[in-house]
This record gives C-alpha cells, sequence and structure tokens, in this order.
C-alpha cells in the first residue's frame, strides 16, 4: 500500500494540471521521436546506399582520382576536383599483358546540361563514357543500339537515352533517329537503354542520363582532358586482388611513383567500396544521433523547471504532509516519482510518434520511386528510454531536494 500511494498522488497531481504536464511531456515526446526518426532514416540511407552498390556486381574495380587512406574516401567522392587520371590510363590497363585479370574496362566523365527536344526541355544529368559501358554495368538496350569504340574516340554527335529521359522527353514518340539539343549542338539519338533504377558507386541513375561518347562529352560540352573515374571488370572475382595489384602496379610506372605514399589515384574493389560506405554512414548516423539527443537535454531542462514551479506551488501540501509524518524521503521519492512519470509517458508517446513518422517517410520515399525500406533500430528505442529516465532522474533531482527540505512549520505558514 506504500508503494501505490505516491503512485496515487503522482497521477493526481499530473491530472489536476492538464496542460502543465502536457507541455512537458511534449519536450520528451520530442526529443525521443527525433531519436528514433534519426536513428531510422540513417539506417535506412545506409541500406539504400549500400544495396545500390552491392546491386552493380561483385567482380567490378573502381579506379579513382586522388589518393586515400584505405578506410576512408578517396578526394574525388568528397567533391574536390583531382585530373590525375586520363584516356591513356584506361587504355593501359585494357591492355592484357599490363592487367590479364581485366574483362572489360570503361572510362567516365559526369556533368549536368539541358537537353532540348521541340518544346521539351530537360535538366539533367549526363554521362561521357567508353564503348565498354555496356559490358561493365551488364545495361540492356531497349531500341536501337549503344555505341561503337569508333564512335567514342572521334567525336561523333550521338547519344543514348536513359529510359525515363526517353519518356519524358518524346512521351510515345520514338526517339530514335531524331536529334536532341545540349550546349547548343544537334545530337542524333541511336539507342534508348531499359528501365534499371538507380545505381551506386559514383554513377547517376541510368533511367535519368544521357549517355554520350567520352571524347565527344570531354571536348565538345565539358573542355576537359581527364577523366572523372575508371570501371573494370575482372574475369572472377577470386582474380581481384591480383587485379589490383596489377593496376596499382601500371599506373604507379604511367604516373613515374616510386613510393607507394604518394600515390594520386585509389584503387578500390565492391567489398572495400562497402566497408568505406558503412563507415562514413555510420559515421553521419551516430552524429546525427547526438544531435537528435540534444532535443532530449532540452526537453530534461523543461521537465526540471516545470517541477521547480510545481514544487513552489505545493509548498503548503508539502507542509501539511510533513506535519502528518512523511520523511524527507517519502517528499522526495514523491517529486522524483512524478517527473519519472512524466519522462517516461513522454518517452511511450515519443517511441509510437517516431516510428510512425519513420513509415511515414518511407512510405513517401517509396512513392517518389526509391527502393527505401522501414528499419527501425532496436537500439535506437533502448537508447531513447534510457536517456530519458536518465533525464528523468538527473533533472528531478534537485525539485525533488528542494522539496524534500521545506520546513513543515514555514510551509503551513506559506500563502
Amino acid at each position: 500500500m506504500r508503494f501505490w500511494n505516491p503512485i496515487k498522488i503522482s497521477y493526481k497531481n499530473l491530472m489536476t494540471t492538464k496542460n502543465r504536464s502536457f507541455l512537458t511531456i511534449l519536450g520528451i515526446i520530442i526529443g525521443v521521436s527525433s531519436v528514433i526518426i534519426i536513428f531510422s532514416i540513417g539506417l535506412s540511407a545506409q541500406k539504400l546506399v549500400l544495396d545500390q552498390v552491392e546491386g552493380i556486381g561483385s567482380n567490378l574495380i573502381a579506379i579513382t582520382p586522388g589518393a586515400s587512406e584505405e578506410s576512408g574516401p578517396p578526394a574525388s567522392v568528397m567533391g574536390i576536383s583531382v585530373t590525375t587520371l586520363t584516356y591513356d590510363d584506361l587504355r593501359a590497363i585494357k591492355q592484357k599483358r599490363n592487367v590479364p585479370e581485366i574483362e572489360y574496362a570503361a572510362g567516365y566523365v559526369l556533368g549536368t546540361a539541358s537537353v532540348l527536344w521541340k518544346n521539351n526541355n530537360l535538366n539533367t544529368s549526363f554521362s561521357g563514357v567508353t564503348a565498354d559501358y555496356i559490358q561493365v554495368e551488364n545495361a540492356e538496350i531497349e531500341n536501337g543500339r549503344f555505341f561503337t569504340k569508333e564512335e567514342e574516340r572521334n567525336l561523333s554527335r550521338v547519344v543514348v537515352l536513359g529510359n525515363k529521359i526517353a519518356r519524358d522527353l518524346f512521351n510515345n514518340t520514338n526517339p530514335l533517329n531524331k536529334k536532341v539539343e545540349i550546349k547548343g549542338q544537334k545530337y542524333t539519338i541511336i539507342g534508348v537503354f531499359k528501365e534499371r533504377g538507380s545505381l551506386g558507386f559514383g554513377v547517376s541513375n541510368q533511367d535519368n542520363s544521357v549517355f554520350i561518347p567520352l571524347f565527344t562529352a570531354q571536348k565538345l560540352i565539358m573542355g576537359i582532358n581527364h577523366l572523372g573515374f575508371i570501371r573494370a571488370k575482372v574475369v572472377s572475382t577470386n582474380l581481384i586482388e591480383s587485379g589490383k595489384n596489377n593496376i596499382f602496379k601500371i599506373l604507379r610506372e604511367r604516373h613515374n611513383i616510386d613510393n607507394p605514399a604518394n600515390d594520386d589515384f585509389s584503387v578500390r574493389d565492391l567489398a572495400s567500396a562497402i566497408t568505406v560506405l558503412e563507415n562514413i554512414t555510420d559515421a553521419l548516423r551516430y552524429f546525427m544521433l547526438s544531435v537528435g539527443s540534444i532535443s532530449l537535454l532540452v526537453g530534461g531542462v523543461g521537465v526540471m523547471n516545470i517541477m521547480l514551479i510545481a514544487v513552489n506551488q505545493r509548498i503548503w501540501e508539502i507542509g501539511l504532509r510533513k506535519a502528518l509524518g512523511a520523511k524527507i524521503a517519502d517528499i522526495f521519492s514523491q517529486f522524483i516519482l512524478e517527473t519519472l512519470t512524466v519522462v517516461w509517458l513522454g518517452g511511450i508517446l515519443g517511441i509510437i510518434l517516431g516510428i510512425l513518422v519513420s513509415f511515414l517517410i518511407s512510405v513517401i520515399a517509396g512513392i517518389l520511386g526509391y527502393e527505401w525500406k522501414f528499419l527501425i533500430s532496436f537500439w535506437s528505442i533502448i537508447v531513447a528510454v534510457a536517456i530519458s529516465v536518465i533525464i528523468g532522474i538527473l533533472f528531478g533531482l534537485y525539485p525533488a531536494y528542494k522539496a524534500s527540505r521545506i520546513s513543515p512549520m514555514e510551509a503551513l505558514r506559506y500563502e
């Protein structure tokens, strides 16, 4: 019976001041739901990126300009312009005497431009690629053809459209042999890709891109000589390590690099890329979680302020209870219990709200065309509840201590 009395009193006091109690609980609700939502978005985004990377294939090697630590991304991935890879590097990698493990290799440059056909004008991404792109990416042509090795080098003004670009520009009209305008120049459409969906590992969404022969993109559109990156397909996955070693060897010879510490390029296989992406996304996820936890601290400060107000408003009640035999420990535990009740209710409602909002985000992302999976971490719920309980105890200690030290005689004279 002694155990239930403080709970009954806590419930009665909370119901007596419903508006104040709701505002107190609201801060905790927002804090807990923020932690749940942030953690869910981080997990789902990480899963989306990793699924895209894994969907490319397990026998690919990516060569990017700029050096990097083994556990970190190359400089080019971080948005820094590095121009150390060239078409001649690509040709050297493709030669069997240099890297016998390589079956196909493609060079890439990426950019954005307006594509115009009649009155339809789309701002979209374009990819300047070599003829091996279609084998490296396992891409399939729905109509027409892809460009040839001759067309990749002789500044041919031909393009292959991603499936969505073709639909958006031409609707139900057959785009083959039509001419589109890019940067003031006419390009003949020779093919349309089958619909594929998003890709990862540095490549834009194939369905939303326009594909142009590499030299045409470099010289006529971008005015550059370097490559954005190279992607190579090895004959089998058990040859990846030897393929990487041979790529390191030939590029160091070509770039006159004697010390590996001076490498101006990075070579990664899919497994390495996945590890790097996991490290990056984990770091971002936990950073976002720490930021979200700040809102819980703000909610805790709000709880403490409200409980201090409650102490000042209930001085006469505290004095009366002490005069009737209540001990300091009884008053202290009463206010701690009331604080924990507020925080606990806020935590439960925050978990429910966080899960609902996370689910809503996954639904909206699915409608927008992303393969967004609804993921909730059990540990994020545990962390949110644990932090809220700790906050309830820490921020309830001072109000409870203040209440327990009120003198019965002074409290009974208080009006």
